[in-house]
């Protein structure tokens, strides 16, 4: 598909939920400015929003919500750009000598889609295989959040959480499958709110048919207590 200079191809690359690169596309001057100059300018940006759209910021319930916005964007909702939050992902001896897979199910998800800029809501579930090191539990749902907390598509998060995990772990035996609903296909657009968009990243030994049916086996099991 052909986008350069094409604004009708680039609104249908956004809908057909394309991603460009399995990393996020930053600029090389993404880190000049600090978290305070950030918010300063997005406060402006979005009170330039809302005053074209017609609202009145005068008013006591919308006077803050330029500030409010460009703090979450900042300090929350796309935080996982922000390299220093990114967790530290010690990893231990298998001294217990687990050769199984272990998997880590039902991961929340909020991120939000890069197209819209509306929330992206679901689930992870995650599994890997040692190779003679271990990770703490809730390190991995740490990594979850850190990718999910970035504009994203939802293929390049699968992608982020596996790459990552086997580059803490030093094995290639990591697998990633995600369940989320996308708000710009469940509130806006064809207003699909029962679809919801399931992707999956398959490495080293989850590319063998009965590891990866041992994994999807897992993650279907009932285990809410």
């Amino acid at each position: 598909m052909k986008i350069d200079g094409d604004f009708n191809n680039i609104d249908a690359l956004g809908d057909d939920h394309i991603g460009s690169s399995s990393e996020t596309p930053l600029r090389a001057d993404a880190f000049e400015l600090s978290n305070k100059e950030k918010i300063d300018s997005i406060k402006e940006d979005v009170k330039h929003i809302l005053e074209t759209l017609g609202l009145d910021l005068k008013d006591d319930s919308l006077k803050g919500t330029p500030n409010r916005v460009a703090k979450m964007f900042v300090n929350e909702i796309f935080g996982g750009l922000d390299p220093n939050k990114k967790p530290d992902a010690s990893t231990f001896e298998n001294k217990y000598r687990y050769e199984e897979m272990l998997v880590e199910k039902n991961i929340t998800v909020y991120s939000t889609c890069e197209h819209h800029l509306l929330p992206i809501v679901g689930r992870a579930h995650v599994a890997y295989i040692s190779n003679g090191n271990v990770v703490g539990l809730s390190k991995i749902n740490r990594i979850v959040d850190y990718f999910a907390k970035r504009p994203q598509v939802q293929e390049r998060l699968t992608i982020q959480i596996v790459k990552e995990l086997q580059n803490v772990l030093d094995t290639d035996d990591v697998a990633c499958v995600i369940d989320a609903k996308h708000l710009c296909v469940n509130s806006r657009g064809i207003r699909d709110i029962e679809s919801s968009t399931v992707t999956s990243e398959f490495g080293g030994k989850f590319k063998e048919k009965e590891t990866r049916k041992e994994f999807l086996d897992y993650i279907q099991l009932d285990t809410q207590f």
